[in-house]
């Protein structure tokens, strides 16, 4: 999206309670806005090839910093979905291709950005 390098990730963190007990590193909510800054467009452009008024609907939210409620779900749906890098190598598992890289922890770091935002994911 246009103009929307310079996000600094605002408030849109929920401050965190500590996270999972698993471990797992907490990202800045500057840094889940950029995780979801990358791929918002692979999903927009996945959702217009497949539905283009929720694509354009979406993007209007997107572009407004106002997610509704079946926008952030079907955001949260997708990047679940479409998760590529799973720490299995070509010996281990599967390659899946995707629009883009989606780790486990991108996918993370937009279920917490999305529930910074108020949407329960």
């Amino acid at each position: 999206m246009s103009g929307m390098d310079d996000v600094d990730g605002g408030d849109g963190g929920d401050g965190g309670d500590g996270g999972d007990g698993g471990g797992s590193r907490r990202v800045p909510p500057s840094e889940e806005r950029d995780v979801v800054e990358r791929l918002v467009p692979a999903w927009l452009a996945e959702t217009e090839r497949h539905d283009p008024a929720a694509a354009r609907r979406a993007r209007t939210e997107w572009e407004r910093d106002s997610l509704s409620a079946r926008t952030a779900e079907d955001l949260a749906t997708w990047v679940t979905a479409r998760v590529t890098d799973t720490g299995f190598n070509e010996d281990e598992g599967p390659h899946v291709d995707g629009p883009a890289r989606i780790t486990p922890a991108d996918k993370d770091a937009v279920h917490r950005w999305l529930a910074g935002q108020g949407h329960g994911v």
